[in-house]
């Protein structure tokens, strides 16, 4: 068996398509066809079934491709190490973030970068920590930045900062007369949440038991639903604005966007405060870990929750502090 050979059969179990495959390694369908038969004729196992208009990978399959993958990444360090003195931070870093941390903190962590390594850009892509795991696990990206727990065979995980869950309501709220709040009051209006998928919405849940029996129950004794889903954390704060209702938000979140001064306000949650620890996660295998360390040290340096907290208010210290 050959690299090549690798190359095709991990494409192809990322495709299931020998047209689209093909394109990607920038050969014919036919080559790739005959290349990706040869190995299953060596090995004397089927990787694929095929069908009419399908592809899909056998059980043994997966985990030779998975293997394929782990010998693919190691013969890339091998080509590094080969390169003695080569520039780890001269080409682009491929960074992958989940959807409520990615818009708060690039706008922070891009300047640290761009002065710690002005050659080494960033590819960035934002999507749900499923995608980004599986986009990490194939060489895709490079490095995802997520919220822990997160557990990746062959992955390293590094905490950059905990960050704190605040109140995000109208600015002449009744609750907004309150110094902190509880997950009980959350209750006493329209609370908006993030829709299934989004790993903030499971964390909200998980840190303030008393909406999962609300979220079961969807309504009030006068049948209105206590509970309204948003897409995205911009459109629920957008709507808390309009005074639909109130939210719980990442601090770097609610306070990333000022509103007029009468429009919203932020409280922080009486102690136990929720939060979360958002960490850099890679690769071991990955070749360039010179890379990796210029990435948290400038992550590190963005002192984003510091910044949030002087937006919002001292109170908030006590419940902001770095990740240990």
């Amino acid at each position: 068996m050959t690299l090549t050979e690798l190359r095709y059969i991990v494409t192809l179990a990322q495709e299931k398509h020998f047209g689209r495959a093909a394109e990607r390694c920038h050969v014919s369908q036919p080559t790739l066809s005959v290349a990706v038969r040869k190995l299953e004729d060596e090995l004397a196992v089927a990787l694929f079934e095929r069908s009419k208009g399908s592809i899909r990978v056998t059980e043994i399959g997966h985990r030779i491709v998975e293997q394929a993958q782990r010998v693919l990444d190691q013969a890339g360090l091998i080509r590094d190490l080969a390169q003695t003195g080569k520039n780890q931070l001269s080409s682009p870093l491929k960074v992958g973030a989940i959807y409520t941390i990615g818009p708060y903190l690039f706008p922070h962590l891009l300047p640290e970068l761009r002065r710690a390594a002005p050659e080494m850009p960033l590819f960035i892509e934002e999507n749900y920590t499923g995608v980004l795991r599986e986009k990490l696990r194939r060489s895709e990206l490079d490095a995802i930045i997520i919220a822990l727990p997160f557990e990746e065979p062959e992955v390293v995980t590094l905490p950059l900062y905990d960050e704190p869950f605040v109140v995000l309501l109208p600015k002449n709220h009744k609750l907004a007369r309150e110094k902190s709040l509880n997950s009980e009051q959350l209750l006493e209006d329209q609370l908006l949440m993030l829709g299934p998928g989004h790993c903030f919405r499971d964390q909200v849940l998980e840190s303030c038991p008393p909406l999962i029996e609300a979220l079961s129950t969807r309504s009030t004794d006068r049948g209105q639903s206590l509970i309204t889903e948003g897409s995205s954390l911009e459109t629920i704060r957008h709507m808390v604005a309009s005074g639909l209702g109130i939210t719980v938000l990442p601090l770097s979140a609610a306070t990333a966007v000022q509103y007029r001064e009468d429009i919203l306000t932020v409280r922080p949650f009486a102690a136990p405060v929720p939060s979360r620890t958002v960490a850099l996660a890679w690769r071991v295998t990955f070749p360039r870990p010179k890379a990796i360390d210029m990435l948290s040290l400038a992550a590190s340096q963005c002192r984003v929750i510091e910044k949030a907290v002087a937006t919002t208010g001292p109170e908030l210290l006590n419940a902001a502090e770095p990740a240990g």
